[in-house]
């Protein structure tokens, strides 16, 4: 009788071992092959707004005829869009900027620009990529490293207003070299190294990364 109680015994003890291990592994779903992570959104790319800090504006800041021009509201391209993201997601949805959002994708500098801490971008509207010569402008989107190299010439690595762009008087670019600012109140103007000043002709747009100037020329560096 002791022997068969103490089978009985160790058998149930065997069984709330099984059940109290079932109970503490970890649940695992089944994995397939067709299991793929989100996609991502353009706000989940970069900050929900301004970052604060030195070279950061605000709407209230932004100057320049070309700025009545701009999306309003919180359409697409407009100033309150544009804040809530990145520099090169910005720039893409302002209709002024087209063409530089095609060459920005072109050179593979998007991702790089839009996790930048903080940037200053010289951006060249429609109508200044306009004023190139088409072999020129062809020659630079056939050849991605030198396109680059004109991109980076109008973003400086540091982040800086109108303010302090002018009290510095010239701005270091990424690419090397520098631009010269110049003007006063809200006739602001840029130059590069070769060519004459572009003028701002929407200043002090704030993006969630950078603060932007449209200009009416594309600067070009030394050649």
């Amino acid at each position: 009788m002791r022997s068969i109680q103490r089978v009985v015994t160790l058998a149930a003890a065997a069984a709330a071992v099984v059940v109290l291990g079932a109970c503490s592994a970890p649940a695992q779903e089944p994995s397939t092959a067709t299991d793929v992570p989100p996609v991502p959104t353009v706000a989940a790319a970069g900050p929900l707004t301004p970052t604060p800090g030195p070279g950061s504006t605000n709407a209230a800041e932004v100057f320049g005829p070309g700025c009545g021009s701009l999306p309003t509201g919180d359409d697409p391209g407009s100033l309150s869009s544009m804040s809530l993201a990145p520099v090169a997601a910005a720039v893409e949805t302002n209709p002024q900027l087209t063409t530089l959002t095609a060459l920005i994708g072109r050179a593979n500098l998007t991702e790089a620009l839009n996790a930048a801490p903080g940037v200053t971008l010289f951006a060249p509207t429609n109508d200044a990529f306009a004023k190139l010569p088409a072999e020129q402008l062809a020659a630079l989107q056939a050849d991605p490293a030198r396109l680059a190299g004109l991109v980076q010439y109008h973003v400086s690595g540091t982040r800086q207003s109108a303010e302090e762009l002018r009290a510095a008087g010239t701005s270091t670019e990424l690419a090397g070299g520098t631009v010269r600012i110049g003007g006063t109140g809200e006739e602001m103007t840029v130059a590069g190294a070769s060519g004459a000043p572009a003028t701002v002709t929407c200043g002090n747009i704030p993006t969630g990364n950078a603060t932007v100037f449209m200009i009416d020329s594309v600067l070009l560096p030394q050649a």
